[in-house]
């Protein structure tokens, strides 16, 4: 039993440190090593846009990310939390910050800074390959803070 049990939190600690390593992707905007953590078919769904936030995350997540980069080009993020459930499911909480200097999804850069709470789950698959995220946020906080 006391195996078993080893090798659980291993993958758990391997599976948070694949989180973490994803987060540090993207606060050096580095999308291609974002994507490299995640299989080719995963799914994202940025869960404030409703369905029109579903897609794979190589395809949908990628364009998303690299727009963000480029509307707010100073966007970092800061990990205060990482939690993982007994599906092996790992949730973060994470504070994204930058300053809009394009606009973006219908918001007129005024160039307004936000900063704002989103929770990201990673799902993994058998091979501690991110397979499905799921981001959450308040949307009307975050266009608030734009000035729309």
């Amino acid at each position: 039993m006391q195996t078993t049990k080893i090798k659980q939190s291993l993958t758990d600690l391997s599976r948070q440190g694949m989180a973490i390593e994803f987060f540090s992707a993207y606060q050096e905007m580095d999308v291609e090593r974002m994507l490299s953590l995640c299989t080719e078919e995963g799914t994202v769904h940025f869960t404030s846009l409703g369905e029109a936030g579903k897609g794979k995350i190589k395809e949908f997540g990628r364009n998303l990310w690299l727009l963000l980069m480029e509307c707010f080009p100073d966007l970092d993020n800061t990990v205060t939390s990482t939690k993982v459930d007994t599906a092996g499911n790992v949730t973060c909480q994470v504070k994204i910050f930058g300053t809009q200097a394009k606009d973006f999804a219908g918001i007129v850069s005024k160039g307004l800074r936000f900063d704002s709470d989103h929770i990201f789950i990673f799902h993994f698959n058998e091979d501690n390959q991110i397979d499905d995220i799921r981001i959450t946020w308040d949307h009307v906080h975050f266009s608030r803070q734009l000035g729309s």
